[in-house]
């Protein structure tokens, strides 16, 4: 489990020396989550939210389509926030935690990409965030979908380390914590939240591409993600056999000039309810 430490040491500092792979990684999803985000927005001046914003992909595609907002990101990782900073000038970036800082603002939208399935209570959290909402201030979130539906994640991970991901009981903060939407919908209820909705949004998860797409994705994979994580904690033999399997793996998915797999997430939508 990835803790609020990780992010804001190590793994905040892998995610930022990545974030171009990253976001590359994202690019089928964005104009969908983009476009939804859009029509949640106010439709005159207002103020906007990007929870856990990372390299500020989100923000600068909302701040190119409304120039009138007031937009702000947080993220818990410092080293994100600095390039998010130079990316979109005409926001405002701090690093933050959603889930326990003060935001010093009632958004009249919060949106993230992939950025709120990592909260320790995620009933407080959104609470939290609920209270400090402009009256009926709109939401829209994304995040994956289970891992049979999200292959690198899940046949990828079986074939490379010989071993499948552990199911968990329950919610477990991570990448795939949000996957069952009857938890999510119950969670954001509980938290106050109204006309809760939910859309699959399939899309490519793009790993490699260039002049060597399966050494590109090969790196992607040894650097972010579950790969990673079973790559650092295999002794040296291993690791060395598991880069093999992923190369070969890899190249099952090459088309020459790209790397990609199929994936799907869940496009979330919400309004805040009244404040307690």
């Amino acid at each position: 489990m990835t803790t609020t430490a990780d992010w804001q040491t190590r793994v905040g500092d892998v995610w930022a020396a990545e974030w171009r792979r990253t976001d590359r990684s994202f690019a089928d999803l964005a104009p969908r989550l983009d476009a939804a985000i859009f029509a949640a927005a106010p439709t005159g001046p207002g103020i906007a939210l990007d929870i856990g914003c990372g390299a500020g992909a989100t923000t600068a595609a909302l701040a190119a389509a409304r120039p009138d907002l007031a937009l702000t990101g947080i993220d818990l990782s410092a080293a994100l926030i600095d390039i998010a900073r130079e990316r979109v000038p005409s926001a405002c970036f701090r690093v933050a935690d959603a889930a326990v800082d003060p935001l010093d603002i009632a958004p009249d939208l919060f949106f993230s990409r992939h950025g709120v399935m990592f909260f320790a209570d995620p009933v407080a959290a959104f609470t939290r965030l609920r209270e400090q909402a402009a009256p009926g201030a709109a939401m829209v979130f994304s995040c994956f979908r289970d891992r049979r539906y999200n292959p690198w994640a899940g046949d990828l991970v079986a074939t490379v380390t010989g071993e499948r991901p552990a199911e968990t009981e329950g919610y477990t903060p991570g990448p795939f914590g949000f996957a069952d939407p009857v938890f999510v919908e119950r969670v954001l209820s509980e938290a106050g939240w109204t006309a809760i909705g939910a859309e699959v949004a399939d899309f490519a998860y793009r790993a490699g591409e260039g002049a060597d797409p399966i050494a590109d994705a090969a790196t992607f994979f040894s650097r972010i993600g579950p790969i990673a994580s079973a790559l650092a904690a295999m002794p040296a033999a291993d690791r060395s056999r598991a880069q093999v399997r992923l190369l070969d793996a890899l190249s099952i998915h090459s088309d020459g000039s790209r790397v990609q797999f199929p994936a799907s997430a869940w496009l979330w939508r919400a309004q805040a309810g009244e404040r307690s």
